[in-house]
């Protein structure tokens, strides 16, 4: 039943929380918090001094989560049914959260394997917990008895009883069983299906070194064979020479810089070829997912995984969804087919070969030819702008402009860190304290994982009157450098990173919700990147920039200029990309959608649509969809980021575009939207925040206004054009 969410934005920026019915953290666990010296576990939990703690951890989860159950079994008030639940949630998903981060991200391998043990044995306590039916029958009678309860007690018993519902409690025995036994199975397939991408990237062999661009070498493995070859004089023996190569690992970062940067399209087609063809292990693993998914989802009464997964959303249903995503690829066709002749002219031109086809191994290297022939942009000169501590405080300028809050390094107790690297800094409103801590994993280690992604490690929920427990989270990234390295400098494209998993961080320090199970981002999933999307949006303007962009060297401010020619490279192909992420989104629903009879290959699925939606070929051999781990963490959920970037465009220019700095736009986020978490309605919020405009109705669901968006990608003004040619 605990599902994980990966967030990505645009691709392959990967966002982590946990949620759903038990999400959150131990009430004696509040030492995260400390700021004295003694020695203490990993994230402040004393149990963690050692790997072996994790047993433990799991223990005392378990024995504490049992005392709860028996005392909610004594037919306790309704209110105080609601707030034990919420704390076996708390204490639970403790277990849950830190185990995760744990493997993902510790460099000790005991560390891992105990976190990979204690995650296994908490999520099967996990089915024992959602199949219960004493908790159960507690949530239906304090439900019932609503108007004892506060408003947000009434929403979390509601949704309390729904998500026990989604595991199949209310079935009869043998289809419960039935139920608990696909939920392990699709945890398990989808362990499965990650592992698999990290250990099975695929490789290209390349030599000699020349072929390669200087610039990437220290991205490859340097490999060599011995070749024979003959000497000027004929009469002399074959001379066995070493020659050196490179191996292309083909995971997605080194991916991208072979496309961008490699001319010769030999190469960059191997690359792109063998790296949409990895692990071939995950065709099976995907098959397998895909009819656990639709069984499940049929024994509970749906038609598809698409409406099981959609139902508790904004959207609703499917044909929602769908309906959204066709209207969005209508809106972005003619723009994107333009841009798709403008790189394959740019091509012909470079080439001198007038009837050359462009290939999708083309598209990152000939947009940044273009971009730098448009913009004169230098990456290593827009990086010296950006150096890594700068940023961090850029992000606490933000903070402090628009919540008049501030951030301060926090001194970690010994224990508390799992790398040199870490740092800690706590966030202090002048007026109501210490609002919650943020642990900072920025740089890039072996075996770390490899994206970038919001942690949560303690979600907030009132524990008394006088005694809230504050939020931790965790922002982990994999910049290129480390703690003491004064060369750690980002480019553009990492810096909107930073900001966009910052932006799910506030939403979680921010928020002050009475009940863990809605703190921060455990709010609807097509409302859940909002936040983020939002914040990617101070990354781009200037008025932000110039407050803590400054040479790393000179202390001089970014120029204007420059940013202005970011922005420009930015639009010159953003209907490429949207275009892109629609296709996504449509291949995610339809996967996840009802199942034709027999199923279909799902590489002729994915190539049908790729032909059908976008405006490049599909390229025979290759498989994406094995390696787009979004299907696993984000399954029939992939839409909510074309949500999440309507709804946000609507509120920058409704509201933070005049002054995106000034406290009356940090506290109207703050006390309209951030501070509640899922406590309230997403589209009660949104309204709230904006007023009328920001979202419509269709059919049973709700789609977002999609006239900012259109507005900022320049789309109304576009066709327009068109129908005056």
């Amino acid at each position: 039943m605990l599902t994980i969410i990966r967030r990505t934005a645009p691709i392959l920026r990967l966002k982590s929380c946990y949620s759903d019915l038990f999400s959150t953290r131990l009430l004696h666990s509040r030492s995260v918090g400390r700021r004295n010296g003694a020695p203490t576990g990993l994230y402040g939990f004393e149990h963690l001094k050692a790997a072996k703690g994790f047993q433990r951890f799991v223990d005392d989860a378990i024995e504490r989560s049992a005392e709860l159950v028996n005392f909610i079994s004594g037919k306790p008030s309704s209110a105080e049914v609601i707030r034990a639940m919420d704390e076996i949630s708390d204490t639970v998903c403790c277990v849950v959260d830190s185990a995760e981060l744990c493997r993902q991200t510790h460099p000790e391998r005991e560390f891992v394997e105990e976190a990979n043990q204690a995650s296994m044995r908490i999520n099967e306590y996990l089915h024992y917990l959602n199949t219960n039916h004493t908790l159960y029958d507690a949530v239906k009678k304090a439900e019932q008895d609503s108007h004892l309860l506060s408003k947000e007690a009434r929403r979390a018993a509601n949704h309390l009883r729904i998500d026990f519902e989604k595991g199949g409690i209310h079935l009869f025995p043998q289809k419960l069983d039935r139920v608990n036994q696909l939920n392990i199975d699709i945890f398990h397939l989808g362990r499965e299906f990650s592992q698999n991408i990290i250990t099975d990237p695929g490789h290209v062999d390349i030599f000699p070194v020349s072929r390669i661009p200087k610039h990437v070498h220290h991205l490859l493995k340097p490999i060599y064979r011995i070749t024979s070859r003959t000497s000027n004089e004929s009469l002399r023996s074959w001379d066995n020479r070493k020659e050196k190569g490179f191996r292309i690992t083909t995971e997605p970062r080194t991916l991208h810089s072979i496309l961008q940067w490699t001319s010769d399209d030999e190469i960059r087609k191997m690359a792109y070829v063998k790296g949409n063809a990895v692990p071939h292990a995950n065709h099976e693993v995907l098959d397998k997912l895909i009819a656990a998914r639709h069984e499940l989802s049929q024994i509970m009464g749906c038609r598809s995984y698409s409406d099981f997964m959609v139902k508790p959303n904004m959207a609703s249903s499917p044909d929602v969804v769908m309906s959204f995503l066709l209207e969005m690829s209508k809106m972005i066709k003619p723009k994107a087919d333009e841009e798709f002749k403008a790189i394959q002219d740019f091509k012909r031109e470079k080439s001198g070969q007038r009837g050359l086809d462009l290939e999708p191994w083309d598209e990152a290297y000939y947009t940044a030819m273009m971009r730098s022939s448009a913009y004169n942009l230098d990456s290593s000169v827009v990086a010296s702008y950006f150096a890594l501590p700068q940023c961090i405080e850029g992000l606490k300028m933000l903070v402090e402009s628009l919540f008049g809050a501030t951030f301060h390094s926090v001194p970690m107790a010994p224990g508390e860190s799992w790398h040199p690297d870490v740092l800690k800094m706590s966030l202090h409103h002048p007026e109501e304290g210490d609002m919650g801590y943020l642990y900072l994993d920025l740089y890039s280690r072996a075996g770390k994982y490899p994206g970038c992604a919001n942690f949560a490690i303690k979600g907030g929920r009132r524990i008394s009157e006088s005694e809230y427990q504050l939020p931790v989270v965790a922002l982990v990234c994999n910049f290129a450098g480390s703690h003491n390295s004064s060369a750690a400098k980002l480019n553009h494209g990492e810096v909107e990173t930073l900001f966009h998993e910052f932006g799910h961080a506030l939403h979680s320090l921010l928020s002050r919700t009475d009940y863990q199970h809605f703190s921060g981002t455990r709010v609807a999933l097509d409302f859940a990147e909002m936040p983020s999307n939002l914040f990617e949006y101070y990354a781009w303007d200037y008025r932000v920039l110039r407050r803590f962009a400054k040479h790393y060297s000179t202390g001089e401010v970014i120029p204007e200029k420059l940013v202005e020619s970011l922005q420009g490279a930015r639009d010159m192909f953003a209907a490429t990309e949207l275009q892109r992420q629609i296709f996504y989104a449509l291949v995610d629903q339809t996967l996840f959608g009802e199942q034709p009879h027999p199923p279909r290959d799902t590489s002729s699925i994915v190539a049908d649509m790729k032909r059908q939606y976008t405006s490049w070929k599909h390229v025979e051999g290759t498989h994406w969809q094995i390696r787009f781990s979004h299907l696993i963490n984000y399954g029939a959920g992939y839409y909510s980021y074309l949500y999440a970037k309507c709804f946000a465009a609507t509120i920058w220019q409704k509201l933070c575009q005049e002054d995106p700095l000034s406290l009356t736009t940090g506290t109207a986020l703050r006390t309209k939207l951030l501070q509640h978490g899922g406590a309230k309605d997403p589209a009660d919020m949104l309204n709230d925040l904006v007023g009328d405009g920001i979202l419509r109705h269709s059919s049973a669901g709700i789609v977002p206004d999609i006239t900012s968006f259109s507005d900022e990608m320049k789309l109304v003004e576009d066709q327009q054009k068109q129908l005056a040619l």
